[in-house]
């Protein structure tokens, strides 16, 4: 069941929740959940109102299942665009008071039928799903997923040309980028790393790994809390994928690494760089399904500007160690620190579905006993050593369609959803240059 915990019993819960939020001095709550093209919806209510949207959910209309960037819907079968309700229930475990939103909490939400039995095209149902096939397995996963970000003027001009990564940046930006972590570090997450980018104005924020929903979960919250923050220092921030035509774009990379028994399967093992024969086998399968798994994490027109060879995008179906160009770049280290790092999939991206598909793809690497194929040593974009990914979202579109596995783990219902906005969006920008492409998207995440 997507609803953990009883009707009754998420109502007590959510009575203590407000009596904490109360003293904290929070009016209000969001909801918020990631629709099939990236875009993040919410609907929110007064405090006074969350244990009886705890307990029954808030109303939400499906067709936002095949909502399109830009707000307008792919067509849905016949007659049912207009036709139900969902419902909206909080998950109290990751309510926060947002520290950069003052009077405000948050909290994701699973999307329901009216009876509380789970949406068959949640997203986030469908990435906990994923995560239980795991567990049942015998496994566990552990992920995080980096956040990046342009921060620009109010006249939608980068609102920093320092140099890539330099120190520049953080001395013009210091007391933002001091605010960024402190708003952080109160809402409860573990900042690794906070530092400019390689673009004008870009930004990036990596946190702790933890279970594979509940980063998609912080993903989001990161992404919410940055905004804040830049609007309250009278700035815009864009995550689409790419900002400006020819630079480097917004990378979403998905770290993740296999445990078993407490043992991180990526590091002191018998296979290549301390790999284990099941964390290779996993990885094997993920890099099987890469060119459809675009679909769920390079969804969109503009994705294929940002995915190219020698931006260190991971343009090509290939991995390595400590190669940016491969979509699978391996990252060796310490036992808690070794992981695959999924270089391919940018902000455009929900998280529920990127983290949902590679787990699903992973697994039928294991269960097929899938061999890593050779490690790719060198820079593909110099060598031609790799196969490129699809180049554009019709090729992705195509790979997807052709895609029995993520039929199955999707579901009809959600597959064929994605497909409609796929196809939509495509179509939707068909003729638009690259110029005009990057227009349109540029402040719709």
């Amino acid at each position: 069941m997507v609803i953990t915990y009883p009707r009754s019993e998420r109502a007590a819960r959510a009575r203590s929740a407000v009596d904490r939020l109360a003293s904290d001095g929070i009016d209000a709550v969001v909801f918020g959940w990631v629709d099939n093209a990236g875009i993040t919806r919410v609907k929110s209510v007064p405090l006074a109102r969350l244990e009886h949207a705890a307990e029954y959910g808030v109303g939400a209309v499906p067709c936002f299942d095949r909502s399109l960037v830009d707000d307008s819907f792919a067509a849905a079968p016949a007659g049912t665009g207009p036709v139900g309700d969902l419902r909206l229930v909080p998950d109290l475990d990751r309510l926060v008071p947002l520290a950069a939103q003052p009077g405000w909490a948050w909290a994701p939400a699973d999307r329901c039928a009216q009876d509380g039995a789970p949406h068959p095209s949640c997203q986030r149902g469908f990435a906990r799903r994923a995560a239980e096939a795991v567990e049942r397995r015998g496994f566990s996963v552990k992920a995080g997923i980096e956040v990046e970000w342009v921060v620009a003027d109010a006249a939608g001009a980068p609102a920093t040309l320092g140099p890539a990564y330099g120190m520049t940046r953080v001395v013009e930006f210091s007391d933002y980028l001091r605010e960024v972590l402190r708003a952080l570090t109160a809402q409860g997450l573990t900042v690794l790393q906070l530092h400019p980018e390689y673009a004008a104005g870009q930004f990036e924020v990596s946190v702790a790994a933890e279970g594979p929903v509940e980063a998609a979960d912080t993903a989001m919250l990161v992404r919410h809390t940055v905004r804040a923050v830049s609007t309250r220092h009278g700035l815009r921030v864009s995550y689409a994928p790419v900002f400006a035509e020819g630079s480097v774009g917004n990378g979403s990379h998905l770290h993740l690494s296999l445990w078993r028994g407490g043992r991180n399967l990526a590091h002191g093992g018998p296979g290549r760089h301390g790999l284990h024969p099941d964390a290779e086998q996993f990885l094997a399968g993920v890099l099987a399904e890469l060119p459809a798994l675009l679909a769920l994490g390079a969804p969109g027109v503009a994705s294929y500007l940002r995915l190219v060879p020698s931006h260190f995008a991971g343009a090509y179906r290939c991995w390595g160690l400590e190669n940016r160009e491969a979509a699978l770049r391996l990252i060796t280290g310490s036992a808690g620190g070794a992981n695959a790092e999924f270089k391919c999939f940018d902000a455009a991206a929900n998280p529920y579905l990127v983290v949902g598909g590679v787990l699903a793809a992973g697994l039928a690497g294991l269960d097929a006993g899938l061999p890593l194929p050779p490690e790719t040593p060198d820079d593909p974009a110099a060598t031609g050593s790799a196969e490129r990914l699809p180049a554009s979202l019709p090729e992705a579109i195509a790979a997807y369609e052709k895609s029995a596995l993520l039929r199955q783990a999707l579901g009809g219902e959600l597959y064929e959803a994605v497909l409609a906005v796929r196809q939509a969006e495509a179509e939707l920008f068909a003729g638009y240059t690259d110029a005009d492409v990057l227009e349109a998207v540029r402040w719709r995440y």
